[in-house]
């Protein structure tokens, strides 16, 4: 999940260290020690864990992630999440998706990006009125529109369902997957930085890459909220 390494959310080591509820809210948090694991390390060698909570609070589910370093030099991140959603009041070619990131990377066959861009009107038009069904999406967005509190949304809309996506500023990227309408789901995927983001800021390619300094935490959470159904 941090930097280079594979998915883990469904590694055996995750351990739950709070799950409470009070009068407003219910929250889990789990907790990952990456460097207990002599394999990781070898993939990864920066000793860090990682806490993620799922807060649901006022119909919004919140997903914060907290990544501390405890190696002895900075840590670059690249972690990013793969949810899936679908409308159910209307088939896929019925749904309406909005988007709020100004810059397309382009990719190569194998989906990485090459480090060329340009601008998301050349993709979609209209970026907050997009009709899925003229579109099979697998694409990496970034220059995120931003609200007041630093916040990018990112919305699909069947006939009356709506679900809209919020990251945090330091999810710098977000990958679209709506790959046809055979599969009636769209991914917003919220990312710390593009796809290969560290081989590509190697490169000279990606000028964002984000690091954690020795003894630091990166920390940033993405929000959920369904409306209409």
């Amino acid at each position: 999940m941090a930097g280079a390494t594979p998915s883990f959310l469904g590694a055996a080591e995750w351990q739950v260290v709070e799950a409470r509820a009070d009068a407003g809210a219910a929250w889990v948090t789990s907790r990952l020690e990456f460097f207990r694991s002599p394999l990781w390390m070898k993939q990864f060698p920066f000793a860090h864990t990682v806490e993620i909570t799922h807060r649901l609070q006022d119909g919004v589910l919140e997903v914060r992630t907290r990544i501390q370093n405890l190696s002895l030099e900075p840590m670059p991140v690249s972690i990013g999440f793969h949810p899936y959603f679908q409308l159910t009041d209307s088939p896929r070619d019925d749904w309406t998706i909005a988007v709020g990131a100004r810059t397309q990377w382009l990719l190569a066959e194998n989906k990485i990006p090459t480090g060329e861009t340009q601008p998301i009107e050349r993709l979609f038009p209209d970026p907050q009125a997009v009709v899925l069904k003229d579109y099979h999406l697998d694409h990496v967005l970034s220059d995120l529109v931003r609200d007041a509190h630093g916040r990018a949304v990112m919305s699909v809309k069947g006939h009356a369902q709506r679900v809209d996506v919020s990251v945090g500023p330091n999810y710098r990227a977000v990958v679209i997957y709506a790959p046809g309408p055979d599969r009636s789901f769209i991914c917003f995927e919220p990312m710390a930085g593009i796809t290969n983001a560290m081989n590509a800021a190697h490169k000279g390619l990606y000028k964002e890459l984000q690091s954690i300094p020795a003894g630091g935490t990166w920390e940033e959470s993405f929000w959920v909220r369904p409306s209409g159904f």
